[in-house]
């Protein structure tokens, strides 16, 4: 809008005598009157739109559960958005990760269930066997379709999907290059979803790939045959889970694990008795061990295992590097544009997830901080949110389930009872078994237990811990109960259906109050 010039002194008629003020009073008005009614209408200056100056309001940059869920929500809130993913639609997750592995982890189920099938009544003519090309033909194509299904969603909210590596230019500006040809994007803001990438951890001796017979988390998914003999080192989720896989199918499987239980950041009872699950199908577990060195003679992996004061010599034909995980930030020149990087990967400033560049924000595995798929999805969501909106709220990290998909699965959220203790609770515990349980005996799933972590003080649920057969389906009770800081008193007087596994969840409830129903 133009200015107007409103001082008293340029708007008198120099023609008129000027005896004093009120002399200057009308002839003044009349001049203001008709500058007035001369103006022309106020033009509103508009802003321009950011596509105007910019390709994009927001660029993704990845297309995992956290870079693609980032997108569609910013889409889906009225932003023009972009994603550039390096590889495949759905990232590790979806590709390398919790879908071919869960796959797999379903073929080995039925196999099991296949043949124990007798003992619910059930008659299975002819030789109970597998044919590996086929499970991996199958995980394929469950990959496959939901890879497919994400680009779909992408197309019904008008995201643009970018392919090839980007690095930055300067702070608003991207080149994507793929295959010898760039592309240069502008945008006003961007979110950071490049994940993680499997590392090879340091073990004197070990050296080589896939035809070496050195394993990550990718090889295994992609494996073109069954291994008569491995190793698997890590006892977190990764090495557990193709520990059942493969164990499952009749390899010869030794886990190795540094700390005193199986998945260390669990409360430390589903380790143990996840440990003796393992052992029934054959697994030989090793816990508060470590592979001190590895030497190949032939085509034989000799991987001394130190357990104690003893090292025993075990022969593999293949190494499987269940640990080390890596932010995928190089080549980026993140650090030239001012996004600060640490030692595990982009640093954020706070739980907004704002880096310390404004206008880019960072998600996932790659900020090296919680690296669970449902966390990243979480965290875009809060991300583009902030941008669009221009909010500060924080992603809430109290209750995010952690769970494990060998079988009997595990899940847990919360505080463990050592953590609660640690903190200066003071902590009552109650324990609910699924043996003794209706459904689980009809089912034929009767391992495993629940177990709630309770503030004795005020009766806050602090921390639930389940392993057993869909025990990852129900521990969003214990989610819910977190996030509504729910008492002990009001979730034991919460109706569970009968009959029910979660049964036993309300069971835990009642025990932690010194009255359970069918605790001998």
């Amino acid at each position: 809008m133009e200015s107007s010039h409103c001082g008293e002194s340029e708007h008198i008629n120099s023609e008129q005598p000027v005896s004093g003020p009120a002399a200057t009073v009308p002839n003044t008005f009349e001049n203001l009157i008709r500058e007035i009614s001369e103006l022309k209408p106020p033009q509103e200056q508009t802003q321009p739109m950011a596509t105007e100056n910019f390709d994009a309001d927001i660029v993704v940059i990845g297309a995992g559960p956290g870079g693609y869920v980032a997108a569609i929500r910013a889409a889906q809130l009225g932003a023009k958005v972009i994603c550039v993913e390096k590889e495949y639609l759905g990232g590790t997750c979806l590709n390398w990760g919790c879908i071919p592995s869960k796959a797999m982890i379903g073929s080995v189920e039925r196999l099991h269930d296949a043949k124990h099938a007798d003992a619910l009544g059930v008659k299975i003519g002819g030789e109970i066997g597998f044919d590996f090309a086929k499970i991996m033909e199958r995980k394929d194509k469950i990959v496959q379709t939901q890879r497919g299904g994400v680009g779909y969603l992408f197309k019904k909210n008008k995201i643009e999907h970018v392919e090839g590596f980007a690095k930055f230019k300067d702070a608003n500006t991207i080149e994507v290059e793929k295959d010898g040809k760039s592309r240069t994007i502008r945008a006003k803001n961007f979110v950071l979803a490049m994940g993680s990438s499997v590392i090879h951890i340091p073990v004197p001796g070990l050296e080589g790939g896939r035809e070496n017979g050195v394993w990550t988390s990718d090889e295994a998914v992609t494996a073109d045959h069954l291994p008569k003999r491995m190793l698997i080192l890590g006892g977190g989720a990764v090495g557990c889970e193709f520990s059942y896989v493969f164990g499952g199918l009749g390899s010869e499987v030794t886990l190795v694990e540094m700390m005193p239980n199986l998945i260390p950041m669990f409360d430390e009872e589903l380790g143990k008795e996840l440990s003796k699950q393992m052992s029934k199908i054959g697994v030989k577990v090793k816990v508060g061990a470590a592979l001190e060195k590895c030497e190949k003679k032939g085509k034989v992996w000799h991987c001394h295992v130190k357990v104690g004061s003893n090292v025993e010599v075990i022969e593999v034909d293949v190494v499987l590097l269940g640990v080390g995980r890596k932010a995928n930030t190089d080549g980026m020149n993140l650090d030239k544009i001012g996004v600060k990087l640490h030692r595990r990967g982009v640093e954020v400033v706070d739980d907004t997830l704002v880096t310390h560049v404004p206008h880019i924000y960072a998600i996932g595995d790659v900020t090296g901080r919680i690296q669970l798929a449902h966390v990243a999805s979480h965290e875009g969501i809060i991300a583009v949110t902030n941008i669009i909106k221009g909010e500060k709220e924080k992603a809430d990290y109290k209750a995010v389930p952690n769970c494990v998909y060998t079988v009997p699965e595990v899940a847990s959220v919360g505080l463990t009872e050592e953590q609660a203790k640690t903190q200066g609770y003071d902590v009552k515990v109650g324990k609910g078994m699924f043996r003794p349980n209706g459904k689980a005996m009809a089912s034929g799933h009767q391992d495993g237990f629940v177990k709630v972590v309770v503030d004795a003080k005020y009766g806050e649920i602090l921390g639930l811990h389940m392993i057993g057969s869909h025990v990852t389906d129900m521990i969003h009770e214990g989610v819910a109960a977190l996030n509504l800081e729910a008492t002990l008193d009001s979730m034991a007087m919460s109706i569970h259906a009968h009959p029910t596994m979660a049964e036993v969840v309300l069971e835990a409830y009642e025990d932690a109050h010194g009255m359970a129903i069918h605790k001998a």
